[in-house]
Formats: C-alpha cells, sequence, structure tokens
C-alpha cells in the first residue's frame, strides 16, 4: 500500500513523502527544503530511498546538494531528461515507465509540458505527482509552454481513473477556488467544495490530495471546453470563443490578473 504525506515548505509548497508498508524508508518528490525532509525522515527514524524531481524550478530542487550530502551521493535522483537540472542522477526520458530503486515501485513518466517545456509527472498506482502542472482548481502558468501544449498535458492529465489522487506542489486551492467561483458561478459543486475547503484551511489542514474527478467537476481549466465557461469567456472578453485552445488562453490570460 503506498501512503502519501504532503509536507509543508516555504509559503504555500508541499514536499511529497511516499511510502510502502514493509518498506523501511521513502522517497520524496520536489524538495525545495531539505531541512524540510531531513526533521521528517528524523522524526520517522526512516531512511531516503530516493527523489523524484518533476522540473527545475528552485522551488522543487533547491534541497537536492543538503540531501545528498546528507544521505549519500548514491541516492538515485529521477527528473527529466530534457531539463538540465544539478543532482539528478536518473535523467528519465518522458512516456516510459521505470522502477524505483530500493522501493520496487513501478512509476509512469508522463510528458506534461506548459509550465515548463520539459515538465514530466509520475503516475505510481493510484497516486499522480504533477508538480506545477495540475493545481486544485487551477492550473500553472506558463512560464515556457504554450497554451495548446499547456491545455494537451492537462487534458492527458484528465483521462486518468478518476480515482487518481492528485499531488500537487502548492496550497493554492482557495486562490483558485476564488477565480473558479468567477468563470463558473453556477457550477453548484464547486460552490459546495469551496466551502469544504475553507473549512479545511480554517483548521490548518492540507485540501491536497484531490482527485481527478473532483477535478474535472470543479477545475475551470479542465473545464475549458464547456458552455458554461465559454459563455463566461465570451462576457469577460467581448469576443466570441472559437476552439478549445483560444478558451484555454483566454482563461489563463483573466487567471493571471486576477
Amino acid at each position: 500500500m503506498l501512503t502519501v504525506t504532503p509536507l509543508p515548505a516555504f509559503d504555500d509548497n508541499y514536499i511529497w513523502a511516499l511510502q510502502v508498508a514493509n518498506t523501511p524508508g521513502a522517497y520524496v518528490v520536489d524538495p525545495g527544503d531539505a531541512n524540510v525532509v531531513i526533521n521528517f525522515l528524523d522524526k520517522a527514524q526512516i531512511p531516503l530511498l530516493g527523489i523524484l524531481i518533476t522540473h527545475h524550478h528552485h522551488d522543487h530542487t533547491d534541497g537536492i546538494a543538503k540531501l545528498l550530502s546528507h544521505y549519500g551521493n548514491n541516492t538515485p535522483i529521477y527528473g527529466p531528461t530534457m531539463e538540465n537540472i544539478a543532482g539528478v542522477n536518473m535523467p528519465v526520458s518522458a512516456n516510459n515507465k521505470l522502477t524505483l530503486q530500493n522501493i520496487g515501485l513501478t512509476a509512469e513518466v508522463i510528458e506534461v509540458p506548459g509550465h515548463t517545456l520539459g515538465h514530466i509527472a509520475y503516475l505510481i498506482e493510484d497516486v499522480l505527482f504533477c508538480g506545477d502542472t495540475l493545481f486544485s482548481a487551477g492550473c500553472g502558468r506558463l512560464f515556457e509552454g504554450t497554451p495548446k501544449q499547456m491545455l494537451a498535458s492537462l487534458m492527458q492529465l484528465s483521462h486518468l481513473a478518476d480515482s487518481t489522487r492528485v499531488c500537487c506542489t502548492h496550497e493554492y486551492t482557495l486562490a483558485n477556488l476564488a477565480f473558479a467561483n468567477a468563470v463558473d458561478p453556477d457550477n453548484k459543486q464547486l460552490a459546495t467544495y469551496t466551502e469544504h475547503a475553507q473549512q479545511l484551511r480554517a483548521a490548518n489542514t492540507p485540501t491536497l490530495p484531490s482527485t481527478i474527478a473532483l477535478e474535472k467537476a470543479i477545475n475551470p481549466f479542465l473545464r475549458s471546453h464547456t458552455t458554461a465557461i465559454h459563455t463566461s469567456l465570451a462576457e469577460q472578453f467581448q469576443q466570441p470563443i472559437n476552439d478549445s485552445v483560444h478558451s484555454f488562453a483566454l482563461l489563463r490570460q483573466w487567471k493571471d490578473n486576477f
């Protein structure tokens, strides 16, 4: 059985810890802060078995050097072949399956360009580690990719099983929900989930993991093809919505300035 634990870092990051029953140790995903990882592992009295990296941004990679120094340079560190990330010693190509050293799990590597050009996600059993591509009720900014690329990446993720747990790396949910409600005000499931998420954050509880089923119901970026979103965009931008990429591009533009 795969257990995932969100480790809060910086202002709103999560470093994800992966543990398998009867395996003495953990993998971590996108460790921007080594001290957070070391404190977690020391408290649990378990070793670091490996690291998964989704993309090159510093808040996802800055802990690598210290973790290698602390746990040994032989620690396997997987990351995207297309991005030059210091410390990655197991570069992986997208659309492959790999067996994670020391833990015996199989990870499907999914190419998800948009936030960065080489961004990848990892699907392990029923858990998706998607970095800054898909957020709860939102998606990442387009720092390197195009709207067409990001939309294709999100649609690919939306086709995963509804029960897939979505482990993204930022607690942006309430801000994303504020935008989602502005764009999709008649979405009753969105309204209900917003109230639930507000209660979670008021109790200092993470809103993550989400699920693919939930995101398809409440995330405007996964609903950018719907009539409701098209109508809202047409009103906001005073122009007809011609196709799905046009819709997504305008939606991302609106969110960037929200």
